[in-house]
């Protein structure tokens, strides 16, 4: 197994963390965050924190379909996909809006969209 050195892969985490372990200090989760992925608002940020939604639609989707004991290839089956995409879609990856409404169709699953202030949608 390759090792690395924390300082080559998060130079800015390293110099911190050194200094405030030193120091006997801790950190939060949002610092951690913001040290080692970017503040909110910038485009590295941003480009997790969809990641991690789209994950955790995937995973909602995957233990969905565990619930109802169905495999991966019958749930394609029943929308009209291949095993690899849904095994993609429960990863995250390859996510539209329409496939993911399909997939809670099929499960027979509702799902509401809530909106800030328009409030709730029904949408399947």
């Amino acid at each position: 197994m390759k090792s690395f050195r924390l300082s080559k892969l998060f130079p800015n985490f390293a110099s911190s963390h050194h200094t405030r372990k030193m120091n006997k200090e801790f950190i939060t989760l949002e610092e951690s965050k913001d040290q080692l992925i970017g503040k909110v608002g910038t485009p590295e940020r941003d480009a997790y924190e969809e990641e991690l939604k789209l994950y955790a639609i995937g995973a909602a989707i995957r233990q969905t379909r565990k619930q109802q004991n169905l495999t991966q290839e019958e749930l394609g089956r029943m929308v009209g996909v291949q095993k690899a995409q849904i095994s993609r879609i429960e990863n995250g990856k390859n996510l539209t809006f329409a496939t993911v409404l399909k997939l809670f169709k099929a499960m027979n699953i509702s799902v509401k969209l809530d909106i800030d202030k328009l409030g709730r949608v029904a949408l399947c």
